[in-house]
């Protein structure tokens, strides 16, 4: 799917080394299984679909030992669904979707994805999670981010974040977790990353510290559009904890003393 929207049956016939009538017993199968899905236009081919790529990931994740039970869906965002999941522990799966209304907004804002050329939404997908698995991977380590455990093709596993979304919560001392999360913010930019879609939504915590999940989109602070990027994120914070709380703050002053 590199080269073609559709992947035509003799290319699939000679990739495989299996006899006409064996490729087309196969995919049958997993067309019915919801896996791929076929075509008669332009030409006879087939499409790998999320489903059959989530068993790919899936399949990967067992054999590593990463995961041994799938569980609920636990949220649905624009771009991903995630699930719970048990390997030596609860384990969160986060399936990265960047599909067919979000694919052209993705691809203008964020700078992993090809400007031209061929991009199935699956390998758009692919790139998303790869982004998220980089960002904590380094992030983990310094602040308050989920534990990337493994990731591949579009899946993301991470250890599971006690909490809630900070939308859903009363805190005591909001001012002291705003000054928290603001120091969360400057600690990532130190480390090369903002976040670059910042809100309530993507802030969890247990009532007490703050944990930013839904890093794909970040961008580093060399970015071209970095400030406003970092400028968007201080004071949509700000606007919820003003709004909610009454905590007041400046976000340009915020923004100067991140940037330094």
């Amino acid at each position: 799917m590199g080269r073609f929207d559709w992947v035509p049956v003799e290319d699939l016939i000679k990739n495989t080394r299996l006899s006409a009538n064996e490729v087309d017993y196969r995919v049958r199968r997993l067309v019915n299984r919801g896996m791929i899905k076929f075509t008669q236009v332009p030409y006879p081919g087939y499409a790998l679909v999320y489903n059959g790529y989530d068993t790919l990931a899936i399949n990967h994740m067992v054999k590593r030992g990463t995961i041994y039970a799938l569980g609920s869906l636990i949220g649905v965002g624009k771009e991903s669904n995630v699930y719970e999941a048990i390997g030596v522990g609860p384990v969160i799966l986060k399936f990265h979707r960047v599909g067919q209304r979000s694919f052209k907004t993705v691809q203008r804002s964020r700078g992993f994805l090809p400007d031209k050329g061929h991009c199935p939404w699956i390998f758009a997908s692919h790139f998303s999670a790869e982004q998220e698995y980089i960002a904590l991977s380094t992030l983990h380590r310094a602040i308050s981010v989920p534990v990337p455990l493994l990731m591949n093709r579009n899946v993301v596993a991470m250890s599971l974040v006690p909490g809630v979304n900070l939308n859903t919560i009363i805190l005591d001392e909001p001012g002291e977790f705003f000054d928290e999360l603001i120091e969360l913010i400057r600690q990532a930019y130190t480390l090369g990353f903002i976040h670059g879609d910042l809100s309530e939504y993507n802030i969890m915590t247990n009532g007490q510290q703050p944990v930013i999940i839904d890093w794909p989109q970040w961008v580093p602070p060399s970015h071209p559009n970095a400030e406003e990027i970092l400028d968007h994120d201080i004071r949509t914070v700000c606007q919820f904890f003003q709004r909610k709380y009454s905590v007041e703050s400046d976000p340009d002053q915020i923004r100067g003393g991140i940037i330094g």
